[in-house]
């Protein structure tokens, strides 16, 4: 019988006609297969026969499915967040909103943060560790992820001050009684309809939680006309976008009378939008 070195050695052979990180993957659904961490597989199990279960773990990921929804964790921010194809998987470009939050609310804690279409509560839970007297509301259509963000909150210890509520952007007078914020996140969908992605998105990953009309940006036009209401007196938004879309975020914020700057991801693609 082979034993989990020479059998992570075949998983990655196979994993790398779909993943650029095969060797990792392998590691990770082994690990996972076995009910320990990865360090431990490395240090302790090398030598043992593979389980059973690898097998169709690894089939799994043969057919695109993500590393993340396999495992049903994502960190975040150094949170440990749960996911499922309920939620779109946090990124780490992503983390760039919450840096340009730092950096645009240095000197000025905020006390009330909203973030819009929470999914997983990734942008709001990173937030609220971040300034620990502030309160948050993650508004969110979806029942199954508002499930899994009110999970998150009180699995990382934020539930007191994470308030996970139904919403819907399309639907008029959404915004009615929320209040003012002085930190406004979203990572809203932004993907053109007819884009062409990766399977491991395209066949996995929820539609609602990407596609945003022919140009992508149908959800920014319901949403930042919503912001001068939405931000209190020296608020802050910040908006993830796609890397071609600058430009026309910036132009409706300008429109709608809020000054704008672009935030650059760690590859140098323009990532966020700071409104004020």
């Amino acid at each position: 019988m082979p034993d989990i070195r020479s059998a992570l050695r075949e998983a990655a052979e196979l994993l790398s006609a779909t993943s650029d990180t095969a060797r990792l993957d392998a590691e990770l659904l082994m690990a996972h297969a076995l009910g320990v961490s990865r360090t431990e597989l490395l240090l302790r199990h090398l030598h043992s026969g593979p389980p059973a279960s690898f097998t169709s773990i690894l089939d799994r990921r043969l057919n695109h499915e993500p590393i993340a929804y396999i495992l049903g964790t994502q960190p975040f921010y150094g949170l440990d967040l749960t996911v499922s194809p309920a939620v779109l998987i946090p990124r780490g470009d992503s983390e760039t909103v919450i840096d340009a939050a730092r950096a645009a609310r240095e000197g000025r804690p905020p006390t009330r943060i909203l973030d819009l279409g929470t999914g997983s509560g990734a942008l709001l839970l990173a937030a609220l560790s971040l300034w620990p007297e502030a309160q948050g509301i993650g508004l969110e259509r979806s029942a199954p992820a508002r499930a899994i963000a009110t999970h998150n909150a009180a699995a990382n210890g934020l539930a007191e001050r994470a308030e996970i509520i139904a919403g819907d952007w399309t639907q008029r007078g959404w915004a009615d009684g929320l209040g003012r914020f002085d930190l406004v996140l979203a990572n809203p969908p932004y993907v053109e309809d007819d884009a062409a992605l990766a399977p491991s998105v395209s066949a996995h990953e929820p539609a609602e939680a990407l596609f945003a009309g022919p140009d992508g940006l149908a959800d920014y036009r319901l949403l930042i006309p919503e912001l001068p209401a939405l931000l209190a007196r020296s608020g802050t938004a910040l908006f993830e976008i796609g890397a071609a879309q600058a430009d026309a975020v910036t132009a409706l914020a300008q429109g709608t009378g809020l000054a704008a700057k672009v935030h650059h991801d760690l590859a140098g693609r323009p990532r966020c939008v700071e409104m004020a």
